[in-house]
């Protein structure tokens, strides 16, 4: 485990999980039918704490991005350059992520993206690239 690594608790278990076997879940709001993401145990629109895992379509479009060329922190300085980036999922939320196997010439705001899965060590990480899933 690295500094890098995300903190994985008995609530973010089930997301890293399913991360590992290749699916993407996000948090949803029973109370006001709405889908978050980072996990958390509310509802950041509501409050309402009547929220659950459900799995997302793994479909968003790009909605910014910056090539890193310098990046002092293990283990980013072994990728540089890479394109940090937030999309917008398919199900409404943002997520700051990474954008692999994608020429930087071609990257597009609003650019169809799919998710992806990348083993760091011992996690696994949803990145995104090209073409709608």
């Amino acid at each position: 485990m690295t500094a890098a690594d995300p903190d994985v608790d008995t609530f973010t278990r089930p997301y890293w999980d399913a991360a590992a076997e290749g699916r993407l879940l996000l948090r949803h709001c029973a109370a006001c039918d709405r889908t978050h993401h980072y996990p958390r145990e509310f509802c950041p629109h509501c409050w309402s704490e009547d929220v659950r895992w459900e799995p997302a379509s793994g479909r968003a479009t790009l909605y910014t991005w910056s090539v890193v060329h310098r990046n002092d922190l293990p283990p980013f300085g072994e990728r540089v350059p890479y394109v940090a980036a937030v999309v917008d999922l398919a199900e409404g939320p943002r997520m700051m992520t990474e954008i692999v196997d994608v020429p930087e010439v071609d990257l597009r705001i609003g650019m169809e993206l799919r998710v992806a899965f990348r083993a760091e060590g011992e996690m696994t990480v949803p990145v995104f690239t090209g073409g709608g899933a």
